[in-house]
C-alpha cells in the first residue's frame, strides 16, 4: 500500500511528472528523458498567468512549454492548449518533435487511458477531451494555453499576423489561463517589445502584478552551461576584454571558457551576436535603438534596482528642464532637488502643439500632486527664435507665468561625460500606464539633440512616471539643467 500511495502522490505531482515521464530527442539527436534544466525550473517556479520571456538563442523553453502543455492534456479532461509559430514548417516541427513524439513515448498505461483521437501534423487530440495544436494562427475556440513562440519576428516580419495575434489568438485566452510569449529580441518597435518594456518596468517598481500583466523574465546565454569553450586557444582583444570588464561592472561575471565561447560566437553572429545571445536586456534591444548611448548604465541601475519606487515631496519646490523642438518633439523633465539627491518626477512630450500647451500640462502635474515650481531650464538659444505670435518664445513663456533661465551651452564630447557620471548615482522612479503613453516609439531623436544640456556631478532620485520606454528616451534626448551643487 505505501509502494502504491508513492506511485499515486508522485503522478499527482506535474513537477515529478516533467522530470520523469517524457522522452525527448536531446541536442545529440539522443533519445533521454526530459529533466528541466536551471532556466526552466525557474520559468515553473516563478510562473504568472501571462509570462513574456525574454531570452537567448536555444534556451529550451519552447521544449519545456510544449511538455507542460501537453502533461495539462494527458492528466486532465477538457483542457485546450495551443502554439503559434511564425512559420508553418516551424509549427509542424515543434508539433512533431515537442508534442507527438513525446506523447508517442509515453508509458502504455498512460496513453492507454487517454489514447490519440486524431493523427495529423498539426494537433493532438485526446479521449478525454484534451488536445494541443501547433499553428500559425489560432482565432478561433477558447484556449487555457497559450504559447507564442518567436513573436519578436512574428512582429517584425509579419507585422498583420502579429495583430491578429495581439487582436485574436490573446483574446481567446480568459485572465485565469496562462500564457506564454517567448522570443529573442527583433528591433525596438512592435507589440513583443512593447510587453517587455511595460513588463520590465513593473519588476523593477514592484509592483503588484495582476492576472492580466505579464511577468518579465530574462535567460541570457551566460546562464546556460553549455556556452563554454576551452579558453588557452582563443585570443581576448581589448574590445571584448572591454565589453567583458563592462559585464563585470554590471554583475556578470564570466569564467574565462566562458568569454572564449562569446569571442568565437561573435566572429560567426557578427552584428547580430547581442541580439540572438544577450547578456543583458537592454542589450537585447540595443543594435535597434537609435542613440543608446548610456544602455550600460541604465542596465546597472535596473540590476541595482535603482530604477525603483519613490515619493513625490511636496514640500520641495519642482525644477522643469526643456528641450525645445523647433521641428521635432518637444519634451518637459520635472526634477527635485532633495539633499544630495536629483529626483525625476515626471517627464512630458508631444509634438504639432503650441508653447502654452507644454505650460498647461506641467500646470495640471502641479496641481495633481500639489508641489509647487522652481526654477525652469531652458536651451540656450531661447531667447532666439520667435513663435507665430511674433513674439520670442521667451516673451511668451513670461506672458504664460514661466520664467525661462538660459543655460549655456555645452559641447557634445563634455555633455557625454557628464551625462554618464550622473547616472553612476542615479535613481529613477518607474511607474504605470500613464507614462507608457507618453513616450512612443517614434521618440527616436538623433544624436546632435543631445548638445544642449549639462548635469551635475551628484546622485539622482525619482523619476515619479518613468517607464522604460521614458529612459530609452532619455538616451537620446537629455534634461536642459544647470551645474548644479547640492546641499
Amino acid at each position: 500500500m505505501a509502494e502504491f500511495a508513492k506511485v499515486v502522490d508522485q503522478f499527482s505531482d506535474q513537477l515529478w511528472r516533467l522530470n520523469n515521464l517524457y522522452i525527448i530527442t536531446d541536442e545529440h539527436g539522443r533519445r533521454v528523458t526530459f529533466n528541466m534544466h536551471d532556466a526552466q525550473r525557474q520559468l515553473f517556479d516563478e510562473m504568472h498567468n501571462l509570462n513574456v520571456i525574454l531570452k537567448a538563442r536555444q534556451r529550451g523553453f519552447t521544449t519545456f512549454i510544449q511538455l507542460f502543455m501537453l502533461d495539462a492534456c494527458v492528466f486532465n479532461s477538457d483542457v485546450r492548449a495551443g502554439t503559434i509559430a511564425h512559420t508553418l514548417p516551424d509549427a509542424q516541427v515543434i508539433f512533431r518533435d515537442k508534442i507527438r513524439f513525446p506523447y508517442d513515448n509515453l508509458p502504455e498505461g498512460i496513453k492507454g487511458i487517454v489514447p490519440p483521437l486524431n493523427d495529423n501534423t498539426t494537433e493532438l487530440l485526446l479521449a478525454n477531451n484534451s488536445g494541443v495544436r501547433v499553428s500559425t494562427s489560432l482565432r478561433s475556440g477558447t484556449l487555457q494555453y497559450l504559447h507564442v513562440s518567436e513573436y519578436g519576428k512574428i512582429c517584425a516580419k509579419f507585422p498583420d499576423k502579429a495583430r491578429e495575434v495581439k487582436s485574436g489568438a490573446l483574446n481567446t485566452v480568459d485572465k485565469d489561463q496562462i500564457v506564454f510569449i517567448e522570443s529573442t529580441a527583433e528591433g525596438q518597435d512592435g507589440h513583443f517589445f512593447e510587453i517587455c518594456q511595460a513588463a520590465r518596468t513593473r519588476k523593477n517598481t514592484g509592483d503588484k502584478l495582476t492576472p492580466m500583466d505579464f511577468k518579465f523574465h530574462f535567460s541570457p546565454w551566460w546562464e546556460d552551461r553549455k556556452y563554454s569553450l576551452a579558453a588557452g586557444a582563443v585570443e581576448i582583444t581589448p574590445s571584448y576584454a572591454e565589453y567583458f570588464a563592462k559585464l563585470k561592472g554590471l554583475g556578470v561575471n564570466l569564467t574565462p571558457d566562458q568569454q572564449a565561447w562569446y569571442v568565437k560566437k561573435a566572429e560567426q553572429q557578427q552584428g547580430d551576436m547581442k541580439r540572438e545571445f544577450p547578456s543583458t536586456p537592454d542589450e537585447a534591444f540595443e543594435a535597434a535603438i537609435e542613440g543608446a548611448y548610456y544602455s550600460d548604465h541604465l542596465t546597472r541601475m535596473e540590476m541595482d534596482k535603482r530604477l525603483t519606487r519613490l515619493p513625490i515631496d511636496t514640500g520641495i519646490p519642482v525644477m522643469t528642464s526643456w528641450d525645445l523642438g523647433w521641428n521635432d518633439t518637444n519634451c518637459v523633465w520635472l526634477i527635485q532637488v532633495v539633499g544630495r539627491e536629483i529626483r525625476w518626477i515626471d517627464y512630458y512630450e508631444n509634438n504639432g502643439y503650441e508653447i502654452s500647451h507644454y505650460v498647461d500640462e506641467i500646470n495640471k502635474r502641479r496641481v495633481q500632486h500639489g508641489f509647487t515650481f522652481g526654477a525652469h531650464y531652458f536651451p540656450h538659444d531661447v531667447t532666439n527664435n520667435q513663435l507665430n505670435n511674433g513674439k520670442s518664445v521667451f516673451d511668451t513663456l513670461i506672458g504664460l507665468g514661466i520664467n525661462p533661465e538660459r543655460v549655456p551651452r555645452v559641447r557634445e564630447h563634455q555633455l557625454s561625460n557628464l551625462l554618464l557620471e550622473l547616472t553612476d548615482g542615479c535613481l529613477l522612479h518607474g511607474s504605470t500606464q500613464q507614462v507608457q503613453s507618453v513616450a512612443q516609439p517614434a521618440c527616436q531623436h538623433r544624436r546632435q539633440l543631445l548638445g544642449e544640456a549639462a548635469f551635475p556631478h551628484a546622485s539622482a532620485g525619482d523619476s515619479q512616471l518613468t517607464s522604460q520606454r521614458q529612459v530609452r528616451g532619455w538616451r537620446s534626448r537629455a534634461p536642459c539643467l544647470p551645474v548644479l551643487a547640492p546641499s
